[in-house]
């Protein structure tokens, strides 16, 4: 029987000293308590969301292996890349090509399952793994329990989105990314469960949510992706609607050359008010924010390590 340590007021071990012991998995069971892991309290536990599923040496982005790999060093949520094969069928796969990520060539779409499924993908260096394309459904399986998913805006119909989530009954461990408060309102009307992670960018935004009535509560709002000033009016708004704020490191501050100047970016993300990052560096995000965990938080009922 698996043993599940509980974290302890030091929350810092969840994120480091017991890495490759076990997983560090978020303990959500359905979309009331993924609601309640999202909403803001003034004193959270900040985390990473890998960008990708963490793009990390010798681990493909967009593969399962990559998302366990993460969850060995720090807890994360994972941004994912839906797209649909020629017969269908919703794989992983950031680009609407083969040719960067494995060793295929061409577009996804002009290959059945069964085709993507002989390919190996690559690392971040470019170097061929053993590791296979997942389908969306392998991922959501395999998440249930451990993570959240969060799933991007491909070519991938939003009726087939919402119907996969139904189907496997994953409100409480699947998100949808939705750019404006109109696609959030189409996914709300047909199941009221969805928590979003919303493009709120601007106070103009913030009101198009309120004005088509989507209930703070379904929100993580993706507030751009530059740590600045500007934002703490944005911050404050969203904040005592009970709304969580993400920067996205991955077009940013993971592209600084320097490990060091990184992690005090990544720092300064969350002294600067956001409560997660979105990281194609996981695992390096994770280490920086690790001294940033509060000793006490009514969080830590949802952070576990397991052995």
């Amino acid at each position: 029987m698996k043993r599940i340590l509980f974290c302890s007021a030091i929350l810092c071990c969840a994120f480091g000293s017991f890495a490759q012991s076990g997983l560090h998995v978020l303990k959500i069971k359905n979309a009331k308590e993924l609601r309640s892991f999202f909403k803001y309290t003034g004193n959270d536990i900040p985390f990473v969301s890998g960008h990708r599923g963490g793009i990390n040496k010798g681990f493909p982005e967009n593969s399962i292996e990559a998302l366990e790999n993460t969850l060995k060093y720090t807890p994360a949520t994972f941004e994912i890349d839906p797209r649909l094969t020629k017969d269908s069928v919703i794989v992983l796969m950031h680009d609407a090509t083969l040719n960067r990520t494995t060793n295929g060539t061409g577009k996804v779409g002009d290959y059945t399952l069964a085709e993507l499924k002989q390919l190996r993908l690559k690392d971040v260096e470019g170097n061929l793994t053993d590791f296979r394309i997942p389908t969306l459904e392998e991922a959501i399986k395999w998440a249930r329990g451990k993570t959240v998913l969060i799933l991007d805006k491909k070519d991938v119909p939003f009726q087939m989105t919402a119907d996969i989530i139904r189907r496997n009954k994953a409100e409480g461990h699947v998100m949808v990314t939705v750019h404006s408060a109109k696609e959030a309102k189409w996914y709300h009307e047909r199941n009221k469960e969805i928590v979003f992670e919303a493009f709120v960018k601007t106070q103009k935004a913030l009101e198009e949510y309120e004005q088509e009535n989507i209930p703070w509560s379904h929100i993580m709002a993706y507030v751009g992706p530059d740590n600045k000033p500007e934002l703490k009016p944005l911050y404050a708004n969203l904040n005592k609607r009970g709304v969580m704020c993400m920067i996205s490191a991955a077009p940013t501050y993971d592209k600084l050359p320097d490990a060091a100047e990184r992690a005090k970016a990544y720092r300064a993300v969350i002294e600067g008010g956001a409560s997660l990052i979105e990281a194609d560096r996981s695992l390096e995000a994770g280490e920086a924010i690790k001294t940033l965990v509060p000793a006490k938080s009514p969080k830590k009922k949802f952070f576990i390590i397991t052995k």
